[in-house]
């Protein structure tokens, strides 16, 4: 177990490390990094939970008339960002949960909800939702303006050695980075579509994977800046490429143990485990508005590369939303492919572990595993094996949201309602924009 960071710990560190300014992040409901800055001569108000900020500017949190908000940092998420200031300083980082001025919790803050549905979690017994998230990503290079451009920097394809382009020396500092800011990286690769990437780290508790999320693409963006280069995780950044997803990898522990496996069940999964993915089943269109939230999230649920269209589950088969990867007892877990990394951690992961503690709680079984390939399945064959779409649409998944009330339970109220009037919002943009595709099609009509 790592060491317990203190305030005394903290302060010792903005020394040692010449921090002169520092950085209090939360997000927002769209999953957006924000952060106040200060100077280290407010250190001890950071530490003490005093500093404020105007929460009515930040979308999804409140009306002007109640807009003072106050940051009370973890200080287990104290991190030294290891890029400079313009006067040769240190930036220290503290990722924030929200409250309210008289020191209640937020309830429009993400990640004060994630902490309540873990609440929920350990008063059923359990001690631990563990989470591995592989978020995918594009680098373009920039324009003479500072601006993104969709050139690449490579036209490489899946795992391949691509040592002398900017790109591969992009990855491997951004590694580099991610490991000197704490994160035990796994695995680094160039992924299926020309400039995009995958780096896997760790897995971890829910609250502290999703945390670590948001920082790792902070640095992505930040390190592929210093390369010339534009980072993105929009879900399909370019037509007729392989989009980026962000694979959520699911387990619960109770008493020290991976409470998903049992050496005697198929693929090595316990009950709990089943009637866990059997909740994740019947709740995936709700959770699909979470897990891909934005109107282009849906350019990448099409079929022919490999993200899932349809509700099923397999052990080897990549073609269902849920797969269940060859591991060991402590590596047990549920491979869900669906979501993209535009989708806000804190939503995603209390949608998925409050779906599954349902399913625990009423002890269903799920449809049988798909032993082949859903894409070549006819719409009868997949009717008979009960195998439904996801949502084709933004519009479609906020409707399958609206309806099921598991879900929005699962975000609380607040974090529903502006939820609901960002999508939508966003949907009425959509349609009234006009593409260029519409014209080429459509203006000799």
């Amino acid at each position: 177990m790592s060491k317990e960071i203190t305030a005394e710990d903290i302060k010792k560190s903005v020394e040692d490390n010449d921090v002169r300014f520092l950085r209090l992040a939360f997000t927002d409901i769209n999953g957006t990094l924000k952060a106040v800055e200060v100077p280290k001569s407010q250190l001890d108000k950071v530490l003490t939970n005093d500093i404020r900020f105007d929460g009515s500017s930040i979308d999804g949190f409140v009306r002007l008339e109640e807009s003072d908000m106050v940051l009370y940092p973890d200080f287990s998420t104290w991190s030294v960002l290891p890029w400079t200031d313009n006067r040769g300083g240190k930036v220290g980082r503290l990722i924030c949960s929200v409250h309210k001025t008289n020191g209640e919790p937020f309830a429009g803050d993400p990640r004060n909800n994630l902490k309540r549905v873990i609440g929920e979690m350990k008063e059923l017994g359990f001690s631990e939702f563990d989470i591995g998230f592989e978020a995918e990503f594009h680098l373009f290079k920039l324009g003479e303006d500072g601006n993104w451009t969709t050139e690449f920097p490579d036209q490489a394809s899946y795992f391949d050695m691509t040592s002398d382009d900017e790109g591969a020396r992009c990855r491997r500092e951004i590694v580099e980075t991610l490991e000197d800011m704490g994160f035990e990286v796994e695995a680094a690769h160039h992924e299926v579509g020309d400039g995009q990437q995958e780096i896997d780290f760790k897995f971890d508790d829910a609250l502290t994977t999703a945390d670590r999320v948001q920082t790792f693409k902070m640095v992505v963006r930040e390190v592929a800046r210093k390369h010339g280069l534009f980072a993105t995780f929009m879900a399909k950044p370019i037509e007729g490429q392989a989009g980026n997803g962000m694979h959520t990898n699911m387990s619960l522990f109770k008493d020290g143990k991976n409470a998903f496996y049992d050496k005697d069940g198929e693929f090595h999964l316990s009950k709990t485990a089943l009637t866990f993915l059997n909740g994740i089943l019947e709740h995936a269109r709700a959770i699909t508005a979470i897990g891909n939230p934005t109107v282009n999230s849906y350019k990448r649920l099409i079929p022919g590369f490999e993200a899932p269209v349809y509700i099923s589950w397999a052990s080897k088969n990549r073609s269902p939303l849920v797969r269940i990867p060859a591991a060991n007892e402590v590596g047990t877990r549920l491979e869900m492919r669906s979501a993209d990394p535009t989708a806000n951690p804190y939503l995603l992961l209390a949608a998925c572990l409050t779906a599954g503690l349902q399913g625990i709680k009423e002890g269903k079984m799920p449809m049988d595993p798909v032993t082949s390939n859903v894409f070549e399945m006819s719409e009868e064959e997949r009717a008979e094996k009960g195998i439904k779409p996801l949502p084709s649409t933004l519009h479609n998944a906020i409707k399958a949201f609206k309806q099921d009330e598991l879900i929005q339970r699962a975000l609380g109220e607040h974090l529903t309602q502006s939820f609901i009037d960002s999508k939508e919002l966003e949907w009425s943009q959509y349609t009234q924009s006009v593409s260029e595709w519409e014209r080429n099609k459509y203006m000799n009509y």
